[in-house]
């Protein structure tokens, strides 16, 4: 078998596609705004991810680059053929993808919405794609986690998080 047909050789290519995803992502965090009088910065939490990601990735990459380029041992498991990724045939691939094109509206409509809204709908839609079908788990959750975190951001860290149309409950916060 070709190893351009192998795991380790997808495995590469995941992890050099990766690596150009990350380094535009951490570079896009140069672009967020600096909160005044605040410790933690909104570019912190993402910078912090991204380099854990970055270590990973690259991680793999050195791990694909020495099993494709060097000898790999026939009972490896990374010189197995690679599987073919069909959305149609597997129900798994159609749901990650809705879960990216989920994330991207995510962004969009973050500042229209608010981070507590839109996260928690999009909570939801997750945990219903996941297998969760306890429908008062999926609501107390959804809507309870945001809310938490939001006011942990707000109020402990001095972070400004977006409200859009929850507006006036920031109002009400401002005021206890």
């Amino acid at each position: 078998m070709k190893k351009t047909q192998t795991k380790a050789f997808s495995n590469l290519i995941c992890a050099v596609v990766l690596l150009i995803f990350e380094a535009w992502a951490y570079y896009e965090t140069f672009s967020f705004k600096v909160q005044k009088r605040a410790y933690v910065q909104p570019s912190t939490f993402p910078r912090v991810m991204l380099t854990g990601m970055i270590v990973f990735t690259v991680v793999l990459l050195i791990q694909s680059l020495f099993k494709v380029f060097g000898t790999m041992k026939k009972n490896d498991p990374d010189n197995a053929p690679a599987p073919a990724i069909n959305p149609f045939k597997h129900k798994e691939v159609l749901a990650a993808l809705f879960i990216i094109v989920l994330c991207c509206c995510y962004t969009l409509f973050f500042e229209q919405l608010g981070y507590v809204l839109i996260s928690a709908v999009t909570c939801a839609v997750i945990m219903w794609l996941v297998g969760k079908r306890d429908i008062l788990v999926i609501l107390l959750v959804s809507i309870l986690v945001p809310l938490v975190l939001w006011f942990v951001f707000y109020k402990l860290l001095t972070v400004n998080i977006p409200m859009g149309v929850l507006q006036p409950l920031r109002d009400l916060v401002d005021k206890i």
